[in-house]
């Protein structure tokens, strides 16, 4: 055997190093979290540990930076696929120092960068060779390149592959050997002791190190059927042995006794290895563009060119008044000391790079939303077009933003129209080159996706293992772990107590949950560096994604960390809703410019104080809806002050600030000098650029000072809180404060200070709610259609806009294959249904299908239809999805006729389809077609109850009738009345039809079961909550699209006519109450009736009493049957229905 010469040298060192860890980067591989990793290392003082994980460096900064902290030297490589002779398979990689750190960073994102699609992430065995410089390269596992040569016999293949790496790596590469058990481990360590001994290359123990303990086995091997789509039971599948656990030092020391060259080689490597990646400083790209300016240069001018620009568009001064204009010194002083402090802190080419993307932006008729987050507070940002918010205007701080006392990036966030931000990645592609890239993202095994996975792979029925996931609450702003939801859930106890397989799968899933499920892509986040990137860092490319950028293997906190400066270009589908309106009216001749309407028009207002807010942005949520009707806004702060107080924390202030501005109460400015400060806000501290001019006011901070000052009461940490509070109360009084009356002040604007709202980001947010009111005020119809173009997908959205269109008795035109369009359409009173949103009709089908229409005239039949359509715009699925929608109905009204002959329709097409490819015609079979009609399969027509439920299914509401109104009678009989009679009425209790339209179910704080329902009658949407025992008992009857007659309570509150709840007592199926027998009935006949039916339909025996009365002449003939008949429901309806009957009482 032959021993390389650090292992000469370093005999003594006896620690064995697992080089070969694989954390939960390797996707579905790896079952070890770095934090679980880091806490492992410093308890068991491990000396050194190595990253090995598989196709990626994802991890390599945060595992480098974790490991260290925790006194264990940290080894970083990688495993990636190499392609040799059309063989793939993985050869592990490590990193000596910082020169081979890039040269593997580079071959990891060449394999993604340079794939072919159908081989996955792969380099050639060339770029290897090519790419060598003080790399160590291992030979790998039995599962690996040199391994599957193995297995298939091709040992000349292998033998030529370790001479190259000899005599390309010289004694930096190692022939590994592996003690797990995996199958054909034993034979492939016997040739590779061999080619050692034949070819002078040194070996090396090593262990593959999939998880930590050896507990974690079962479900480490449930994990490799996740990723391998494979089941357990499946024999076939890759299986690893239950070694592959984090081995002691004794332990591998005993493994390998009988090879002490290859343990030395283990101990050893650890001093061949010099370089950890480290965190680094910001990297941005050098924006100068001529070799005589700088970025500080260019910003200056173009800053300065900017708010001459503002100044003589905007406030209408002649540049010729600049230096003598007030205004315009006050402007100028601002734009001087921000960019002082910008240039000072040597952020001059951020705000370049972001202004630069937003004009090509807006040059190119992208639209950009006004500003986010504490960015609008800046001048500068606001002259470089980068927001569309005079900060001096709305009293906005420039420190909040960017501070020199507080050292942080600064942080644009930027919105774009949905539709079109891909445009804008085009630009930065082109104009950066490789210096871009976005931020991968990691889907996690989370509770309901872990029992999933488990159950899939355990061989479990889809139903059962959905069951079960569904006792987990949907809840992302609070989601619960799968252990949480155990220890609240008494379901799934029962589960685990009466299944074994449930036990299992729970075990199983408990142990996986939280661990790396798959890679994605942050499609908002880019990264912007002077360099190529893929040389400095590693990058991945999702092909599925379709995306124009690849990705860092980074997630965005090591992004951030190795340096890499983000900018978020978010997508606003609020802004696709004002352009589509905006191009909508321009087909109409009306040219509006969104940017220069007024701010303060009243009819906006009214239309806010009604509360009506469907569809405006910020402001349709219920409780928002509340909080407005309450307000009664007059004027644009209003709106700001809202969207800044609808939070948790400073909600409990809108009844305040409501009464202070409505003249029922006298603000509380707290003291005389805080008046013009808390004036706009009558008295209540809203934003935290109030708690920082308080502080400025009264005790002389500086702006950065008071920006400090805010943080530190928002975080509060008591030794920074009291020394702010010392310097606070200090420069009150040097500025003739008493010190009684510091600490008064400074102890009430504490608690605002922590939750405090940052008013940059309200008044860019306040703004596009405004203009939403500004356009449904003004163009309602189209603003709506635009709206519900927008969510074609999002049903429940879809259903509040028909609800909301029926309110403001704008007419909505059911779908019709010759009157619609793919989106929906607005004419004056009324809206076209958009067949687009039809669920599984696709868009682009439906749009081939309307514009084969409109260029070539309406369908005059079915058949026309039939041979007019492309086959590739049909399918079973999207025409299941038309028919049940009724879209049709004007050829044929029997909907289920045209169902069953759905094949038969298809194949038509695509006969005809083909026949005109070839010129073929039918003539004599489409003549006799078109004389006759489509020739449609027999079938039974679907019932008003059928055809709604099946239209419910298409489109996810009703609209061409409700299911309740066949019941109208009944109701008055039994004493139904609607949701909304019941809640304007005075009573406290009655009864309620609804039909379920959706259900969330959640857990409360104390983690009992809740659900919020959403009921449809005749009237109206409504929402109930259904408490713990309400749930569980009736939690397996409540179904979508099911009706039920609810037994309501209504709460009042003492002293005002508000409501203040109104609970669900009891439950009942329809069916239940209206197939109800009835005690007694009376029928009241005309001189014709049909004695024959009559006695048809009460032939069976039950238990109603029968009254008959019959008219007779000017005389009324009573009748009592002896015998009580059966008489329910559907006696009533078809009785009801005869003409010689006058009346039914019930």
């Amino acid at each position: 055997m032959v021993k390389s010469k650090s292992s000469m040298e370093k005999e003594e060192n006896k620690s064995f190093s697992h080089f070969k860890i694989h954390t939960q980067y390797s996707i579905c591989e790896g079952a070890i979290k770095i934090d679980d990793l880091k806490n492992f290392c410093k308890d068991k003082k491990i000396k050194s540990i190595g990253l090995s994980d598989t196709s990626n460096l994802c991890g390599a900064l945060e595992f480098s930076d974790n490991i260290s902290k925790s006194g264990t030297q940290p080894i970083i490589g990688t495993q990636i696929v190499f392609n040799y002779n059309n063989e793939l398979g993985l050869l592990p990689l490590i990193a000596k120092n910082e020169i081979a750190y890039k040269k593997i960073v580079f071959l990891s994102s060449k394999s993604y960068l340079k794939k072919e699609d159908h081989l996955g992430p792969n380099c050639k065995f060339d770029d290897l060779i090519n790419n060598s410089d003080d790399v160590i390269v291992l030979s790998g596992s039995i599962n690996g390149l040199i391994g599957k040569l193995f297995n298939k016999g091709k040992i000349i293949e292998i033998e030529k592959i370790y001479k190259k790496l000899k005599d390309k790596f010289k004694n930096d590469f190692y022939i590994e050997i592996q003690r797990h058990g995996d199958p054909n481990e034993r034979s492939f360590e016997l040739l590779n002791l061999n080619l050692s001994k034949k070819l002078d290359i040194p070996i090396i123990a090593s262990q593959e190190v999939f998880y930590l303990d050896k507990s974690m086995y079962h479900a480490h091997d449930a994990l490799l059927c996740i990723g391998t789509k494979s089941y357990l039971n499946d024999k076939n599948r890759l299986r690893l042995s239950d070694q592959h656990y984090f081995k002691t030092n004794e332990e591998m020391s005993d493994l390998f006794s009988d090879l002490p060259e290859a343990l030395i080689n283990n101990y050893n490597l650890p001093f061949k290895c010099s370089f950890r990646p480290l965190p680094s400083n910001p990297i941005l790209p050098n924006i100068g563009s001529e070799k005589s300016k700088d970025a500080d240069q260019i910003l200056i001018e173009e800053s300065e060119k900017g708010l001459k620009n503002k100044f003589t568009n905007i406030f209408h001064v002649e540049e010729k008044n600049f230096n003598s204009n007030e205004k315009y010194k006050k402007y100028k002083k601002r734009l001087d000391h921000e960019i002082k402090i910008i240039t000072e802190m040597k952020y001059a080419s951020y705000f370049l790079i972001v202004s630069d993307y937003i004009k090509w932006a807006k040059n190119n008729s992208i639209p950009v939303g006004p500003g986010r987050g504490s960015g609008a507070g800046s001048l500068v940002a606001y002259c470089l077009d980068i927001t569309d918010l005079d900060p001096i205007e709305f009293d906005l701080i420039f420190e909040r933003f960017l501070n020199p006392d507080r050292i942080s990036m600064p942080d644009f966030d930027i919105d774009f129209c949905e539709e079109q931000r891909d445009k804008v990645f085009e630009y930065l592609k082109s104009k950066y080159k490789d210096g871009v890239a976005h931020i991968i993202t990691f889907g996690k095994l989370k509770a309901r996706m872990a029992l999933r996975d488990v159950g899939r792979v355990l061989g479990l029925s889809y139903g059962h293992v959905d069951r079960i996931c569904k006792m987990i609450p949907f809840d992302p702003s609070r989601p619960l772990t799968l252990q949480e939801s155990i220890d609240r859930e008494p379901r799934f106890k029962n589960e685990i107590e009466n299944n074994n397989k449930v036990k299992k799968l729970i075990n199983l899933s408990l142990k996986l949950e939280g661990l790396n499920r798959n890679m994605a892509t942050h499609a908002a986040g880019v990264v912007i560096a002077g360099n190529k990137l893929a040389e400095q860092f590693p990058l991945y490319e999702d092909k599925s994604s379709n995306l124009i950028l690849p990705s860092t293997q980074y997630d965005m906190y090591s992004s951030e960390n190795a340096g890499l400066v983000k900018f978020d270009l978010l997508g606003l589908k609020t802004l696709t809703v004002i352009d589509k309106t905006l191009k909508r009216l321009k087909l109409k001749k009306i040219d509006l410019d969104i940017s220069t309407i007024n701010l303060e028009e009243k009819k906006v207002f009214d239309l806010l104080s009604t509360g009506e807010t469907t569809g405006l942005f910020q402001l349709e949520s219920t409780g928002m809806r509340d909080a407005i009707k309450q307000m009664k806004p007059n004027r644009f702060d209003d709106i700001i002050a809202l969207v800044a107080l609808y939070r948790p924390g400073p909600m409990s202030n809108i009844p305040i600030y409501n009464d202070c501005k409505n003249g029922l109460k006298t603000p509380d400015y707290i003291h005389s000098t805080l008046e013009k400060i808390l004036k706009p806000t009558y008295g209540i501290i809203i934003y935290q650029e109030q708690v920082m001019q308080i502080a400025q006011t009264l005790a002389g901070f500086t702006a950065g000072e008071a920006d400090i000052l805010r943080r530190a009461m928002g975080k509060k940490k008591k030794s920074e809180l009291d020394k702010q509070k010392e310097r606070f109360i200090n420069g009150a009084i040097k500025n003739g404060i008493t010190k009684d009356v510091a600490n008064f002040v400074f102890t009430k604007i504490e608690p605002f200070a922590q939750y405090g709202f940052n008013k940059s980001h309200a008044a860019a947010y306040a703004l596009i709610a405004y203009q939403t009111a500004f356009l449904k005020t003004f163009y309602k119809e189209d603003f709506i259609a635009a709206t519900m173009s927008t969510e074609l997908t999002n049903t429940a959205k879809l259903r509040e806009f028909v609800e909301e269109l029926k309110r403001l008795e704008i007419k909505i035109i059911r779908p019709s294959i010759n009157d619609c369009f793919a989106e929906f359409k607005a004419e004056k009173n009324r809206i076209y249904y958009g067949l687009g949103a039809i669920k599984n009709v696709g868009f682009e089908a439906i749009s081939n299908i309307v514009n084969e229409r409109e260029k070539n005239g309406k369908f005059e039949s079915l058949l026309d239809f039939i041979n007019r359509v492309d086959i590739k715009d049909v399918n079973k699925l999207q025409l299941e999805g038309l028919v049940k929608a009724g879209v049709f109905d004007d050829f044929e009204k029997d909907r289920n006729k045209i169902l069953i002959s759905i094949p038969k329709i298809i194949q038509k097409i695509k006969n005809i389809n083909e026949d005109k490819l070839t010129n073929q015609t039918t003539l004599f079979d489409e003549k006799n077609e078109i004389e006759g009609g489509f020739d449609y399969i027999k079938s039974k027509k679907w019932t008003k109850k059928e055809l709604l439920f099946e239209e419910f299914k298409s489109l996810g509401f009703y609209i061409s009738d409700h299911p309740l109104n066949d019941y109208k009678e009944v109701f008055n009989q039994l004493n139904i009345i609607s949701y909304k009679e019941f809640f304007e009425n005075n009573e406290s209790e009655a009864l309620i039809a609804g039909t379920v339209m959706s259900l969330q179910e959640k857990k409360s704080a104390k983690g009992t079961p809740f659900a919020i329902v959403k009921f449809s009658d005749n009237k109206g949407e409504f929402e109930l909550f259904l408490f713990s025992e309400i749930l569980i008992e009736n939690r397996e009857k409540i179904k979508e699209s099911e009706s039920f007659v609810l037994t309501l309570h209504k709460d009042r509150s003492n002293n005002s006519e508000k409501l203040r709840r109104i609970n669900v007592r009891k439950i009942l199926r329809l069916d239940e109450v209206i197939n109800k027998p009835y005690s007694k009935i009376t029928i009241e006949l005309k001189e014709n009736f049909n004695i024959n039916e009559i006695k048809e339909l009460l032939q069976k025996e039950g238990q109603t009493l029968i009254d008959l009365i019959i008219d007779n002449k000017d005389k009324k003939i009573h009748y009592n049957l002896l015998k009580s008949r059966k008489f329910d429901f559907n006696q009533l309806k078809a009785l009801k229905n005869k003409e010689y009957v006058k009346k039914i009482i019930v």
